[in-house]
């Protein structure tokens, strides 16, 4: 605010210069007016001094009415006028630091409203208010509930804090600048006796960072003069501190929602890639959906699929000689090795049945065969390597069937199941189950064999037709032979006629022929088991 001095008073107000004439004239004085310096302001000096009579502003002389008795009065008028003047220009600068102090907090609210960091937050708060308060230096500290740690989001001009003792004297900070109270800190001794703040700093001005009575931290600033904050400024700090209080809180909380959210999205994703290694994509997609959260109680679709199942032979024997962790182990390897043929030939495992595997080959029975062959030179290799190791080979059947199968979600409100319901299935089980008998690896019907766009690029036995327990049509069943060892293969392409006319003979029983067939068959590949089972 502006100086009053006694020029201004008498320039400024209209009048007063007739109105002091007037009194000269009526009253008869000898009077003039002089300001501090001795400059003549109004009148004409008598070359007499006389009396001299102060004016005063504010508590302070700002000129002189000099003449004789009558100057008294004339001093008081103008005292008091000085005085209404210095009234009005304080209640003018009261307005005016109002009007600004409530511009800074619109202002500062709408950014505030417009950042959803915390960091940021605080940042634009400390910027407002080293620029609205004199200051050295400022910083906020926040109190980290989860760490247990003070954490300094924002600074701002000279360092006021020694980062090292800080961490150090968190407790003295606790009572002191994180207490929960605002105020102007007359002495800083403790804080620089404790080596928390730096040598260079004199004066320190805080304001609690606080949300529904919960400290969250503090605003501090500093002056590295010996300064005396106003109780306007620690207002306008208090401000300050609230708004953003409110501003940090409800960003920690949405960062905290934020990190929430993923951290469930991430869980659904993670049970949802695990769910679908219990019920394979193929068979969801099967039904018309996408995830396995859409399917529903009584969903069904029916579709010409080919079955494949595969079995470990004699693995109740070889069970026997192992712990039941070697047997798990043994078993999760088989399927290991396994798995990823089926999928890499556009199938999917429906079932893992201990020793045995369940496989949908739904586009192609061709995918299902090629499978099948990899499938058993897997099996041929995985043995050879059993035996150079000093443990008894293994041995797998394959069977397959072509047909119609209903792919469905089924059992009741509480517990749902994929399920795969059809003849097909229990008509490829049994397949899977003569290689037993037939002494033959790999084993497709005749249905499967319909199925097949080019039947001609395999290496194929007719073994004639089985009536299957429980069935009243007869089944044809073929064996494949291109599983085998290159060296096995050749020998029963060799035999291939001959084997065939033995298999004629034999359903037209035609025995002594066909046992003579199967004999040649024998003394050219003895290890030929499936002529010897016939």
């Amino acid at each position: 605010m502006a100086r009053l001095s006694l020029k201004n008073i008498i320039g400024k107000t209209a009048g007063l210069d007739p109105i002091l004439g007037t009194l000269a004239a009526q009253l008869n004085p000898a009077i003039w007016l002089e300001d501090q310096s001795g400059k003549v302001l109004w009148g004409q000096h008598s070359g007499d001094d006389g009396i001299a009579l102060p004016v005063y502003a504010e508590e302070e002389i700002v000129g002189w009415v000099k003449g004789n008795e009558q100057a008294t009065g004339i001093s008081g008028l103008l005292s008091y006028l000085l005085q209404k003047e210095a009234e009005k220009k304080k209640l003018g600068s009261e307005v005016l630091n109002l009007y600004q102090e409530i511009n800074l907090i619109f202002n500062f609210s709408e950014k505030l409203a417009q950042t959803i960091e915390p960091t940021a937050i605080a940042q634009l708060t400390l910027h407002e208010a080293v620029h609205s308060i004199q200051s050295t230096g400022g910083i906020i500290l926040l109190w980290d509930e989860d760490t247990q740690q003070l954490q300094t989001p924002a600074k701002s001009g000279e360092q006021i804090f020694n980062q090292r003792e800080l961490v150090k004297h968190t407790k003295l900070l606790l009572k002191i600048g994180l207490s929960g109270q605002s105020e102007i800190m007359p002495d800083v001794s403790q804080l620089a006796a404790a080596g928390i703040i730096e040598p260079n700093v004199q004066s320190i001005l805080y304001a609690a960072l606080k949300v529904n009575h919960r400290i969250m931290g503090a605003i501090v600033l500093a002056n590295n003069e010996n300064i005396q904050y106003s109780a306007g400024e620690l207002k306008l700090l208090v401000t300050l501190a609230l708004q953003s209080s409110s501003a940090i809180e409800s960003a920690l909380q949405y960062e905290k929602n934020i990190r929430e959210v993923r951290a469930r999205e991430e869980a659904i994703l993670r049970i949802h890639e695990v769910t679908k290694k219990f019920v394979p994509h193929e068979f969801i997609r099967s039904l018309g959906h996408e995830t396995l959260t859409d399917v529903r109680l009584g969903d069904q679709v029916e579709k010409i699929v080919t079955v494949l199942f595969t079995d470990i032979r004699n693995f109740t024997s070889l069970s026997e000689m192992m712990t039941p962790m070697e047997n798990f182990r043994f078993v999760s390897s088989f399927n290991a090795q396994l798995g990823p043929i089926i999928r890499s030939h556009n199938g999917f495992i429906n079932q893992y049945l201990g020793d045995s595997i369940m496989a949908l080959f739904p586009d192609d029975a061709l995918d299902a065969l090629n499978a099948a062959i990899v499938m058993q030179k897997a099996v041929h290799e995985l043995s050879e390597k059993r035996l150079s190791m000093g443990l008894p080979p293994i041995r797998a059947g394959i069977g397959m069937h072509t047909g119609p199968l209903i792919m469905g979600i089924t059992g009741d409100d509480f517990r749902l199941d994929a399920a795969t319901i059809s003849d097909t299935v229990n008509t490829a089980a049994r397949i899977e189950s003569l290689t037993k008998y037939y002494r033959a690896p790999l084993l497709l019907s005749g249905e499967t064999l319909k199925h097949l766009a080019k039947p001609g690029s395999f290496h194929l036995r007719q073994l004639g037709k089985v009536q299957l327990k429980g069935k009243h049509n007869l089944l044809s069943i073929v064996e494949c032979l291109d599983g085998y060892a290159p060296a096995d293969l050749a020998k029963k392409m060799q035999t291939l006629p001959v084997f065939n006319r033995a298999m004629d003979a034999y359903f037209d029983q035609q025995f002594e022929e066909a046992l003579e067939g199967f004999e040649a068959v024998l003394a050219a590949d003895p290890e030929d088991h499936t002529s010897m089972f016939f």
